[in-house]
């Protein structure tokens, strides 16, 4: 007779429970909490690995990846230009020459007439440095912690030593091979931006191929922001540095620092390095008006730095940069900081405006100005 029993509503429920579980398939697990945060884990270990190898294959190829970064950023910078001279009938071949021969004739320019400001002025700044440093020397025998003469030769016999050594031999060989990758690369450089200029737009329409509906809109979007942003941030950061460069030249005259001409140079180069490259441009400076002309003169070159560095941040910047290049300051140095670890010092130049374009893409990701869901504002919620 207990073989016919009904069965109870709790017996009902414990067989259903049980082949519910023997039911379930082995990927619902990924589908409670503990699931969904391995899956996210997963995910990110994917990413950094992607990560971690494009940075090695940057790292390995640095000799291709820079030169071609550089030309794209030039590219950008030259796009409205180029744009110009197509509307108006130039052939391309015409313009790309036309482009490089100004930017050629700029360069050697500048070039030239810092090797003249250099030979005129080198062997007084040199007799100058040399007195300076005989003063600092007189001056800081009088410190208590000064070095002993004995000590000063033996550093000298060193240095003597570490010159005729096999290692600085070894470090001789290594630098020509440094400035050979640097020549090499700076051809490249010259010839990927010649094709850039020349069939930059059809080599972009042949990378497009392979997208359709929404993902050629996303994707030429994508293009078109890029190029807008590094050269937007390009342009804008040549003229931001012009004109530190102009003003700090007027200054250096001024108080009569020697080699004021390519101390402005020098000031016009290092401002691509935000934050950091003025600082040293303003010490570089300062040194060589203390070295040349004494301690209240270098003082007086260090106002003018700062007076003009206020004025490039607070006026100049915000209306020649714009908004849509304007990166907060925490990820500029976090930009300025991986770049340097992994590029040096063109990767310091290079991490900002490759930020900037990315935070554009991000900007154009759902729409002309849709950000990425994730990117847009969040209307505060009321309680």
């Amino acid at each position: 007779m207990a073989l016919f029993r009904r069965p109870t509503p709790k017996t009902v429920r414990l067989d259903a429970n049980v082949g519910l579980k023997a039911s379930r398939a082995p990927w619902s697990l990924w589908a409670d909490g503990f699931g969904r945060l391995a899956t996210r884990s997963i995910q990110i270990i994917v990413v950094v690995a992607v990560a971690a190898g494009i940075i090695w294959l940057i790292q390995t190829l640095t000799i291709v990846t820079i030169p071609l970064v550089l030309a794209l950023i030039l590219a950008s910078a030259f796009a409205p230009v180029m744009a110009w001279m197509r509307r108006r009938g130039v052939p391309d071949v015409l313009a790309t020459l036309l482009a490089l021969l100004a930017t050629f004739v700029v360069l050697g320019g500048i070039a030239w007439l810092i090797v003249e400001a250099v030979q005129d002025q080198w062997d007084d700044l040199a007799t100058q440095a040399s007195d300076g440093f005989d003063d600092l020397v007189h001056w800081a025998q009088d410190l208590p912690f000064f070095p002993e003469p004995d000590q000063i030769q033996d550093w000298i016999d060193q240095a003597v030593g570490f010159l005729t050594s096999a290692q600085f031999g070894s470090g001789a060989v290594a630098g020509v091979g440094a400035v050979a990758s640097f020549i090499t690369g700076l051809v490249l450089m010259i010839v990927i931006l010649f094709f850039f200029l020349k069939d930059g737009p059809r080599m972009w329409e042949f990378l497009l191929r392979p997208f359709h509906g929404d993902h050629y809109r996303r994707a030429r979007r994508i293009g078109d922001k890029t190029v807008s942003t590094f050269g937007s941030y390009i342009r804008g950061t040549a003229a931001v540095a012009a004109v530190d460069a102009v003003g700090i030249l007027i200054g250096l005259l001024i108080l009569q620092v020697p080699l004021a001409l390519p101390l402005a140079v020098l000031v016009f180069l290092l401002a691509f390095i935000p934050i950091v490259g003025a600082t040293i441009a303003g010490i570089l400076a300062a040194l060589v008006a203390l070295v040349a002309n004494g301690w209240i003169n270098a003082l007086f070159v260090v106002g003018v730095v700062i007076l003009v560095q206020q004025l490039e941040g607070n006026f100049l910047q915000p209306v020649l940069m714009g908004r849509s290049m304007k990166l907060h300051a925490f990820v500029i140095l976090v930009a300025l900081t991986v770049g340097t670890a992994v590029g040096g010092v063109l990767g310091a130049v290079l991490a900002v405006p490759i930020a900037a374009a990315a935070w554009g893409i991000i900007q154009v990701w759902d729409g002309p100005n849709l950000p990425a869901r994730w990117a847009r504002a969040k209307v505060p919620e009321r309680e």
